[in-house]
């Protein structure tokens, strides 16, 4: 079938994209409309944790559409009450709140902590709503979200913004204690700035932050709708930093394709109140009869020693194809990793690679300088090989 006979002018344009349409997927492999397959290293932003069309989520859908799909969240639901239990088992937090994306997960932080904030007011009895986020992170694209995140250009997008996110810089405790006022609240950070260019918090810093926060009395949130779920090659990045935040948020990996999300704290910062806060779909049972699934998949015994094996197989790989056509640094946690480019030549290799026949390559360019890599988290050796094979063909080329 040729792309022209697809009728796309029903869809509203948020972006360019190239022309194919894909109709199927099965772990690290996408097929387009003319059958055209493509090794996908992007894995919707680190979204298909256990890869395309996983066994265990066909198999939970199916089951749970056949039971219940949404009795409203006015009720309880068996597989949101299970998958709550299994968050707040393997993590340092006791409740959960469910959600349908990662950025209504960081809008309900910023509530939460806001909440928190005029229930514990200053010393002066004065309300306290601030949060310090930092410089080119990237919290979703609500406007308060967008407010949050630190992405060059979002003050002016959609101005005026919503006050009362100052910015730091990542890795320097002294700019955030600059920030501190009678007004601050909570402090908010990707522990990996994904978007920012793979900027991994240094576990100093993660734990400077906490001691900061604790003497001021004020809140830590860690957004880990990207790193979390096993993305760094522990369950949680916070882990890695041996740090106990106060409030933490989930997307992504959470539902391993399908929408769900999820904010947590831990019990003496759980201060909604009824009516504080809801959503028509949130923990409805068919997405969390998902989640479910895909955690218990990453708790399975040697799942997370794995991620951390490929990860670092991964790091090696591409420091190797780096120090081979003369390009930068390569770093991040676990299966998110990004390489340093000597020019900007991210976009052109983004369409090579996808173009390049018999068999296409899907990567990412959060900037033109640099590629990021977000394969399934079982993605195999001989998958890494094949793309770092690719790459370094296309690389070759670009160079002459």
């Amino acid at each position: 079938m040729e792309f022209s006979q697809y009728d796309i002018n029903a869809l509203m344009y948020v972006t360019n994209r190239p022309e194919l349409v894909f109709t199927e997927g099965q772990g690290m492999w996408l097929t387009d409309h003319q059958g055209k397959r493509y090794l996908d290293y992007l894995q919707g932003w680190a979204v298909n944790c256990l890869g395309h069309s996983p066994q265990c989520i066909q198999d939970a859908l199916a089951v749970q559409a056949k039971k219940l799909i949404n009795p409203s969240p006015a009720f309880y639901n068996e597989p949101s009450v299970a998958l709550a239990s299994l968050l707040t088992d393997n993590s340092c937090f006791d409740r959960v709140f469910f959600t349908n994306s990662g950025a209504e997960a960081n809008e309900g932080a910023i509530k939460l902590a806001r909440k928190w904030g005029k229930k514990n007011p200053n010393a002066k009895g004065e309300n306290r709503f601030e949060v310090i986020t930092f410089k080119h992170s990237f919290h979703g694209r609500t406007l308060a979200t967008m407010s949050a995140s630190g992405k060059p250009g979002w003050d002016t997008l959609y101005a005026p913004q919503v006050p009362g996110f100052p910015k730091a810089d990542l890795n320097d405790l002294a700019s955030v204690e600059k920030l501190l006022n009678e007004h601050t609240v909570a402090v908010m950070l990707e522990p990996v700035q994904g978007e920012g260019g793979v900027l991994p918090a240094t576990r100093e810093f993660m734990q400077g932050l906490r001691e900061l926060t604790k003497r001021h009395d004020i809140l830590l949130i860690v957004d880990e709708v990207q790193t979390g779920m096993g993305r760094t090659g522990e369950l949680f990045a916070y882990q890695l930093s041996n740090v106990v935040p106060d409030i933490m948020t989930l997307g992504k990996g959470i539902g391993g394709g399908v929408p769900l999300a999820a904010l947590l704290c831990r019990e003496e910062i759980a201060c909604f109140e009824a009516g504080d806060q809801g959503g028509t779909y949130n923990g409805n049972p068919l997405m969390t009869a998902v989640g479910v699934a895909i955690i218990e998949a990453l708790l399975a015994d040697g799942f997370m020693q794995a991620v951390r094996d490929r990860g670092a197989y991964l790091s090696t790989e591409l420091k190797k194809l780096s120090a081979k056509h003369g390009l930068g640094t390569e770093r991040g946690e676990g299966l998110l990793r990004a390489l340093d480019l000597d020019s900007e030549i991210g976009p052109k290799i983004v369409d090579m690679a996808r173009d390049m026949g018999p068999v296409g390559l899907l990567l990412n360019s959060p900037r033109p300088n640099l590629l990021r890599f977000m394969p399934a988290l079982n993605v195999s050796t001989e998958e890494i090989d094949q793309m770092i094979t690719m790459l370094s063909d296309i690389l070759a080329s670009i160079k002459g």
